[in-house]
């Protein structure tokens, strides 16, 4: 059987349960595979397992489930995966599009320093190069890929989102040569999503738009490997009474699913669906109503 044309996924790391914000990313990109008539996955991003929180995954599952979120398939864990990392990998290394780095985040702002650049807190701590040409006696810690082509040139990756519009970025002089693996052993979130993103199928990433910035690097890691990049759509952020972004690290609590027609209004609402007079009996009548709302808002233009 062929493959639909239509593959979406939702892909929480399991640090805690889901909140007002995730369930707002699990509602869109649920809505966008239904109102696409496509398939709808649920992948576990677990491939830093000291951040995971026992028993968070099986909290996120069974939230899904009350808010009738149903993944057409049962869901992949990136702790399964390593082998596949290792793979993709080993084939970045070997075509030189990635190193091994010594440095530790205090050589880089170090060297940054030097460069009389001064790195601002919660900003990009742009690599500068330092082990590209070699460890020069360093112990390799990290592996990096190479963001910019042999002539030192740097790729502006432009790309266009569906709600965001055109996007660019200039990775080499805006992150710089970023980590694949970690120096204390794991796979890198970047490396870890887009082999994932391609072993499932997916076509089509909904996503916050927090993450909107990494879209680039995987861009670039996509073209490095081989794989076809997705359609993305990056959705609106919800925001706490400080104007932060609603976060696990930041206390954000659990959605409450006793009442998950109430839940799936308030996603609706920040992503600015119009389903006054939706049936309230039920999640399914409410989210069937959130559908046709989604697809005359995103599928029909």
């Amino acid at each position: 059987m062929p493959a639909p044309a239509y593959t979406g996924r939702f892909a929480p790391s399991p640090t805690g349960a889901l909140h007002a914000g995730s369930v707002v990313a699990a509602l869109a990109s649920w809505l966008d595979a239904r109102a696409h008539r496509g398939r709808w996955l649920v992948r576990i991003e677990d491939v830093d397992v000291r951040r995971c929180t026992p028993g968070a995954e099986a909290q996120i599952l069974l939230q899904l489930q009350a808010l009738g979120l149903v993944a057409d398939e049962p869901p992949m864990r990136q702790t399964e995966r390593t082998e596949a990392y290792d793979v993709a990998l080993a084939r970045l290394v070997q075509a030189g599009q990635a190193y091994p780095c010594g440095c530790s985040r205090r050589d880089v702002d170090a060297a940054l320093a030097a460069a009389g650049v001064v790195h601002a807190r919660e900003a990009e701590r742009v690599y500068p190069g330092t082990c590209r040409m070699g460890l020069g006696g360093r112990a390799p810690r990290a592996v990096r890929l190479l963001t910019c082509g042999p002539d030192a040139s740097a790729q502006v990756v432009r790309w266009h989102d569906r709600r965001l519009g055109p996007q660019q970025q200039d990775v080499a002089r805006e992150v710089g040569d970023f980590v694949l693996r970690r120096a204390d052993g794991p796979y890198a979130y970047q490396l870890a999503v887009v082999v994932d993103d391609a072993a499932q199928g997916v076509t089509h990433v909904v996503r916050g738009e927090d993450l909107a910035d990494n879209t680039a690097r995987q861009i670039l890691l996509q073209r490095a490997l081989g794989l076809a990049a997705p359609t993305y759509l990056h959705t609106p952020l919800v925001r706490g009474a400080d104007g932060f972004k609603l976060s696990k690290q930041n206390g954000a609590s659990a959605a409450d699913t006793r009442d998950p027609v109430r839940t799936l209004e308030l996603a609706a609402q920040v992503l600015g669906l119009e389903v006054q007079g939706a049936p309230r009996g039920s999640p399914q009548a409410f989210l069937d109503a959130c559908v046709q709302a989604w697809r005359q808002a995103w599928c029909e233009r």
